[in-house]
């Protein structure tokens, strides 16, 4: 069956509460690139590139694994959304996206951790990194996927909550 736009358009009822979801997701995008910057260079004296490398070197560091975190954060926020979001999000089940946004990241946190310090040896931590045992995976990018998420997500929500494409959403 062949639809245009025309034809999708007169099937859905676009409403302003239609993008709410749209507008949600940039804005959680952008409040997590900008928290994602802050933290990568809060926590670079935590690696041995604090103590080896340039004021260049610690830049492009934390410029290149913000723009790793964006990547991740989008993933792992569409991941989440395409496993438990519906047409009523951000308005309902918002919780619990966000709680599968969390685990994802963490998980490929511990993965990537262990991926770039034990196996590949890309970059390393000094002996002030708290590490978690068990998986000795550094604390700060653990707590990183945990709090840069849920900040963005209340900040997006919250902002989201003041605009019109949520009128009758107010709660969730």
């Amino acid at each position: 069956m062949d639809l245009n736009n025309r034809t999708i358009k007169a099937r859905i009822k676009v409403t302003p509460n239609t993008t709410a979801w749209l507008v949600t997701l940039r804005r959680y995008i952008f409040y997590a690139a900008a928290l994602h910057l802050l933290w990568e260079f809060a926590h670079l004296p935590l690696y041995t590139i604090w103590q080896t490398g340039t004021t260049r070197e610690l830049a492009f560091a934390a410029i290149h694994c913000t723009a790793g975190d964006i990547l991740i954060a989008m993933s792992t926020m569409l991941i989440s959304l395409f496993l438990i979001g519906d047409s009523a999000w951000p308005a309902q089940n918002s919780g619990a996206v966000l709680a599968v946004a969390i685990v994802l990241a963490v998980a490929y946190t511990i993965f990537s951790e262990w991926l770039n310090i034990v196996v590949r040896e890309a970059w390393a931590y000094r002996d002030i990194m708290p590490v978690v045992p068990i998986i000795n995976t550094g604390l700060s990018p653990i707590l990183q996927w945990i709090v840069v998420p849920s900040a963005a997500y209340a900040l997006a929500t919250r902002a989201g909550r003041r605009s019109p494409e949520f009128v009758g959403h107010e709660h969730g």
